[in-house]
């Protein structure tokens, strides 16, 4: 929602649901949330239909994952480990010249 940068009445409202059901969900209801609630919520939110109900049931999928998540996740992990490898090169130039100096 803060990403998104609406609060709860709007995000219940795109969703079609109370207010008092967003927040059960929020906060983590111990009552079961129906399925097409939690669909409701994902597609108000523009996430994937079944992205809610995969969270709750520790990420498998409840209408089978078509690979576009995953390949953003991997995208997103490769783009991380590049950003390493150029700060361990940045890092490895450094101590380079430090080498230099101290020899000198």
């Amino acid at each position: 929602m803060s990403t998104r940068r609406i609060g709860q009445q709007e995000l219940a409202d795109r969703a079609g649901i109370a207010v008092s059901t967003l927040r059960l969900v929020q906060h983590g209801a111990t009552r079961r949330v129906r399925t097409r609630t939690l669909t409701a919520i994902a597609r108000a939110l523009d996430w994937p239909d079944d992205h809610l109900v995969r969270v709750l049931t520790a990420g498998q999928s409840a209408a089978g994952d078509d690979g576009e998540e995953t390949a953003a996740v991997a995208r997103q992990i490769l783009e991380g480990i590049r950003d390493i490898r150029d700060d361990l090169r940045a890092l490895l130039r450094r101590l380079d010249d430090l080498d230099r100096q101290r020899s000198r």
